[in-house]
């Protein structure tokens, strides 16, 4: 651009030094423009320094919309003291501008912004009062309520490179830069304004696709998580609600102003890597068997086999009748009347005995199919006394209950089996596989370790890597307690009910100790009162109980020594090949040809999960 596009006549020396500086200003605000990546700071830069190169008393920028109208995305006049949008948090109480007229159906000329959007063209107006063109009632009705007066106009509209008009940009009074009198705007400045808008334009056209991208990315992210969820109905609000909470304990981290967390801090594009992380951390779970993710109950596989056990036991009773009548019949016919009865009451008795024990037995079985916190070794020993039990099913001699059946109702813990176990903890490995996968850009790098640690410990006990405290980031261990918060409190699981929060942060406290949540992290939980906050939202006021927090923040984490840094490397660079190696059962016992976590690793301690 060259000088003869800003004035046409003789230039002196103080106007040279002027037209250089902004020269320099506006080469200073086309880097910055490139540079800007939030779209509220993008929008406020454009706006003031537009201001600041014409010396306008005010001005607004429109954003277009894709129902073809001009949105207010901001506002600033200096004398009036008015700032609104951008990055001031106060929004524009002003409904948009229609670039088409709704009753006629053509292109709206009335208005100077949308005349300007339709036209692509600058319109500069020197005295808005005396102009014809347009329709200022407006204009003039605001003027009169704020004791304003509104003169010089320049709209200029944000063309892209496509020839598409993005926005537009409107500047009002501009002012003499001596007196401070309001003027026309200049044809010098008009030029710089335009130059201005057409980098302006660029950097909101990459800025809206950037952000287009970014809201399919999460639209679809989403659409994942909606699909984990709807595929089982007891997990349904799960990858909801762990971002919630995930976001709601990291903005109490950021906010620490002393202690180990003091330095922590999240900028906007780790914000974004973080609640991306959050969606996906079970994607995993698109491979895990619905029959072991839903397992609510010991036998149950497609259906619950308790039912199978209740129609055998049934049998045996219907023998147990069958055996009285045939041993009455059995009885001689030259017996005395009393000594009869005495046998019937003796065969009765003997019916009556087998029957009670069948169905106390049974009932003991449908309690022991209820997955609980413990099994004691005198009620293992009884189930398997009870499936002994000889039984005949269709010619055939069998026992009440089959190994399997017998395995599954003397689980300890819970309702899965060691080997439907490894398979519900195999979906972590298939989110590091999946997220490992995807070609992350550089700022969601992180994607991966965030969403596939939530099932570590401090200790080095979790899974699927056994990672230890120093080999994992802060955001990882946020969602470690967010995830097993949800998961005590959840209402939804078929296997266990919610828990009210002070025996959910009893646990936690628990877990505290034996170096399976962060101590900080979860001092933190307690104190900022996250937990009672996501509880007030989501859990219903009968678990919402009184909690010692005193307690909890008294607990003191046992000491351990992680092993060296290149032991610890080594112990989880090869996580997958060792288990594939140890464990083959589980991975065709997964069906999804996944390594999967140790059990060993697994079933060590009392830490829940959301599964």
């Amino acid at each position: 651009m060259s000088a003869n596009n800003f004035s046409s006549g003789p230039i002196g020396s103080l106007e040279l030094e002027d037209k250089l500086q902004r020269y320099e200003l506006l080469h200073r605000i086309g880097v910055a423009l490139s540079a800007e990546t939030n779209k509220n700071r993008l929008v406020e830069t454009i706006l003031l320094e537009a201001k600041m190169l014409t010396n306008a008393d005010g001005g607004t920028l429109y954003l277009r919309t894709e129902a073809d109208t001009l949105r207010f995305e901001m506002m600033h006049t200096d004398t009036l003291g008015i700032a609104l949008g951008g990055t001031t948090g106060r929004p524009i109480d002003l409904p948009p501008l229609p670039m088409i007229d709704p009753i006629t159906g053509a292109p709206n000329h009335k208005n100077v912004a949308t005349c300007a959007a339709h036209n692509r063209a600058t319109v500069n107006v020197v005295d808005a009062y005396d102009d014809a063109r347009f329709d200022f009632s407006g204009t003039r009705a605001f003027d009169a309520s704020n004791g304003y007066r509104s003169q010089s106009f320049l709209t200029v509209p944000l063309v892209n490179n496509e020839g598409r008009v993005s926005g537009v940009l409107q500047l009002i009074n501009a002012r003499d830069r001596a007196t401070g009198a309001t003027k026309p705007f200049p044809a010098d400045e008009q030029a710089i304004v335009e130059a201005l808008a057409s980098q302006a334009a660029v950097a909101l056209d990459n800025q809206m696709l950037l952000q287009g991208q970014k809201d399919l990315l999460e639209a679809f992210i989403k659409l994942i998580a909606a699909a984990i969820d709807a595929k089982s109905p007891y997990t349904g609000g799960h990858c909801e609600r762990v971002p919630i909470l995930t976001e709601m304990l990291a903005r109490e981290a950021c906010a620490a102003a002393e202690g180990p967390l003091a330095e922590f801090n999240l900028d906007d594009e780790q914000w974004y890597e973080l609640r991306i992380a959050a969606w996906l951390h079970d994607c995993g779970k698109v491979t895990t068997p619905v029959h072991v993710m839903d397992k609510a109950t010991k036998l149950e596989t497609i259906a619950d086999r308790i039912e199978t056990v209740k129609a055998r036991v049934e049998v045996l009773i219907r023998e147990a009748e069958v055996a009285y009548w045939r041993g009455c019949a059995a009885l001689g016919a030259d017996l005395a009347p009393e000594a009869r009865e005495a046998g019937q009451a003796q065969l009765a008795a003997a019916r009556d005995a087998e029957v009670a024990q069948l169905r106390d037995d049974l009932a003991f079985l449908s309690r022991a199919n209820i997955g609980g916190e413990f099994l004691a070794e005198a009620d293992k020993a009884r189930i398997r006394a009870i499936g002994a039990r000889p039984y005949v099913q269709g010619g055939e001699a069998r026992t009440l209950l089959d190994d399997e059946e017998l395995a599954n109702l003397c689980i300890s813990r819970g309702t899965l089996t060691e080997e439907e176990r490894i398979i519900i903890n195999g979906h972590m490995v298939q989110t590091i596989r999946m997220l490992e996968a995807l070609p992350f850009p550089r700022n969601l790098r992180r994607v991966p370790e965030y969403a596939g640690g939530h099932h570590e410990k401090m200790d080095g006990t979790g899974y699927p890597k056994g990672l230890w405290a120093g080999d994992m980031s802060i955001p990882a261990r946020i969602m470690a307690v967010a995830d097993v918060f949800e998961a005590l409190t959840a209402q939804d699981r078929p296997y266990k009910r919610g828990k009210p929060l002070s025996e959910t942060m009893k646990i936690m406290a628990w877990m505290k100790r034996d170096n399976h949540l962060d101590p900080e992290l979860l001092d933190l939980f307690v104190r900022s009162g996250v937990y009672r906050r996501y509880a007030a939202q989501f859990l219903p006021p009968e678990l919402i109980d009184e909690v010692d927090e005193a307690a909890i923040l008294a607990v003191e984490p046992k000491p351990f020594v992680a092993p060296p840094a290149l032991e610890r490397r080594a112990r989880w660079a090869g996580f997958l090949p060792d288990y594939e190696r140890a464990f083959p059962e589980g991975r065709a016992a997964a069906g999804v040809g996944a390594g999967l976590a140790s059990p060993r690793r697994a079933g060590s301690g009392a830490a829940p999960s959301a599964e």
